[in-house]
């Protein structure tokens, strides 16, 4: 199996961006998702001169962009969960236009770095007294005159279902999908967050194999509580996950996803990448 495999940039919080960029391509990746986020690319402190430091640095490490994350929001610094929030289906429309906003200048970012597209949060926690219906329904409102945007940016938006929030299973993406037609808008693949919620990956990649346009991956343990662990050290059947993925005839990249290593982000993304190419190389 040819594996196009990237590290994200999120397990590096604690660096800027170039000496992230130069220790993924030290352990061996090839590509890169990297993070519209502090402390490396929050849009609207990128300045030319910025933009341009990315651009040489990425050339210089001989690194790919896989994705830009534009999920995590550790700039607002929301006490709640700096991931999360704000979300689309905030109560206070303020808040709601600060994460759309941000997509948008994500997107324009992804255009200027010439990267394929962007992840989201699949709509936030539905708040106390709040139906899913209604959620969706905002939802579905909030993400209208984004995808317009990155249909004028000619750059892919991707939802990422996530246990706990609005849409964490596929049948809710398929749901959203049927309300907004575009293709601009997709799926990013979470191989972890789909084992989460009892949906086992090799059974749902040739079933979503269609929307998908990038996968996120890490391992879970058995208990299945959302906690991303290094692939090999918990319970996802990779052998299984990673033939499917063959199968489907998918040939864009498979990002691995730890930022609960920032401790040690090397060690995790080394150890990672050799399991996952071990397999690889067997199928």
């Amino acid at each position: 199996m040819n594996l196009r495999l990237a590290y994200s940039c999120n397990a590096y919080m604690k660096t800027n961006l170039d000496d992230a960029l130069s220790r993924i391509a030290g352990i061996g990746y090839s590509g890169v998702e990297l993070m519209a986020d502090i402390p490396h690319l929050w849009p609207d402190d990128v300045t030319p001169a910025i933009l341009d430091a990315a651009l040489k640095s990425l050339n210089r490490h001989n690194l790919e962009i896989s994705n830009i994350n534009a999920f995590m929001m550790n700039k607002i610094g929301d006490s709640r969960q700096p991931y999360w929030h704000p979300s689309w289906i905030e109560s206070d429309t303020e808040y709601r236009r600060i994460r759309i906003e941000h997509t948008k200048a994500a997107l324009t970012l992804a255009r200027r770095l010439n990267a394929p597209h962007i992840t989201t949060e699949p709509g936030g926690p539905v708040e106390p007294g709040t139906t899913c219906a209604a959620a969706m329904e905002l939802f579905v409102e909030m993400l209208k005159p984004v995808v317009e945007h990155a249909e004028n940016e000619n750059v892919g938006l991707l939802i990422e279902p996530e246990p706990e929030l609005l849409i964490e299973r596929f049948d809710q993406y398929l749901e959203l999908r049927d309300r907004i037609d575009s293709p601009f808008m997709n799926l990013n693949f979470d191989v972890g967050h789909a084992y989460c919620v009892n949906e086992e990956p090799h059974s749902w990649i040739p079933k979503m194999s269609a929307h998908t346009r990038h996968y996120h991956v890490e391992d879970i343990a058995a208990t299945r509580k959302h906690h991303h662990l290094v692939p090999g050290t918990g319970a996802i059947d990779f052998n299984a996950t990673l033939a499917a993925i063959r199968d489907t005839d998918y040939d864009g990249w498979i990002t691995v996803e730890l930022y609960p290593f920032v401790d040690d982000p090397d060690r995790a993304g080394r150890e990672a990448k050799q399991h996952l190419e071990s397999i690889a190389a067997a199928l």
